[in-house]
């Protein structure tokens, strides 16, 4: 549990006893690899925290073809936030690509401790904000950058997911087929 107080603690300071309550709203889970922790059309109840592992949220097109929308590796939270927020059914699907330990957070546990610890609500409000601009920052990317210019920056970013994500997924992460990410891949790391 100290992984996540750490990550709390960079935006909000906890007293001892705040952040033993918070970890009594708190679930510890254990996953294998490509279990998927929640479908497109389900209403997402989590947020998870990956305490070790990696997981990837992605959506599906009409024709079938992912788009790898977010990796979590340790460290980072991961849910799907429209889903969660508004309570209705979502698009994304989470699934762990490599076994992971997480830290579960029910919508209702966090809606509980924003009243008991308002400092929670912040901490929230800022990760979401950091999200958000991650986002646009990641939209604006994809509309302006060359593919090229995509894998370095996130050659750069995520150095080491490189080794542990399939291709195929960070291809989709960076919009590119799998098969021209290969060969991407191998031109500019020879470089």
């Amino acid at each position: 549990m100290a992984l996540i107080l750490e990550n709390i603690s960079k935006i909000v300071s906890l007293s001892t006893e705040e952040e033993n309550l918070f970890l009594t709203k708190v679930e510890i889970k254990r996953y294998k690899h490509k279990t998927v922790l929640l479908n497109a059309g389900e209403i997402c109840k989590h947020s998870y925290f990956v305490n070790s592992g990696i997981l990837r949220s992605f959506t599906i097109n009409d024709h079938i073809v992912e788009h790898v929308l977010h990796f979590a590796c340790e460290g980072w939270w991961i849910g799907d936030m429209y889903s969660l927020l508004s309570q209705k059914p979502g698009n994304l699907f989470i699934e762990v690509l490599e076994d992971a330990e997480v830290i579960q957070l029910s919508k209702e546990n966090q809606d509980e401790l924003y009243e008991k610890i308002p400092k929670l609500e912040r901490f929230f409000r800022i990760l979401t904000e950091n999200s958000l601009v991650a986002h646009q920052e990641r939209l604006m990317d994809s509309l302006s950058l060359t593919a090229e210019e995509r894998f370095e920056k996130f050659y750069k970013k995520y150095p080491t997911l490189l080794q542990k994500v399939p291709q195929k997924h960070i291809a989709s992460y960076i919009g590119v087929t799998p098969e021209f990410y290969s060969k991407m891949k191998s031109k500019l790391l020879r470089s």
